[in-house]
């Protein structure tokens, strides 16, 4: 896999390289722009960002587990948003 740093100017030229990661980024300021990602490398690209988000999500659930009591939160909770937790304890408080 080639990575190929191209700036704006060279765009509007039609410079566009065909065969791996096209980065883009703008010259006066030095700041990356974005990346062209061939289709040969969706599939990859979309895995990792689901693992991405997943961990994210795990994280966060650690977190407010800690902070949660003595970390006794019910696995029933895991695939739940923070939201998700503090309503579904009020309905099972409360009733309703």
């Amino acid at each position: 896999m080639t990575i190929t740093t191209i700036s704006f100017r060279d765009l509007q030229r039609g410079v566009m390289p065909t065969d791996g990661i096209v980065h883009l980024v703008d010259k006066k300021s030095g700041k990356s722009k974005g990346l062209f990602i061939p289709p040969i490398f969706e599939n990859e690209i979309l895995e990792l960002l689901e693992n991405s988000e997943k961990s994210k999500k795990q994280k966060k659930l650690q977190r407010l587990k800690s902070f949660a009591g003595k970390n006794i939160i019910d696995d029933k909770y895991d695939n739940l948003s923070t939201s998700e937790i503090k309503k579904q304890i009020v309905l099972e408080k409360f009733g309703g």
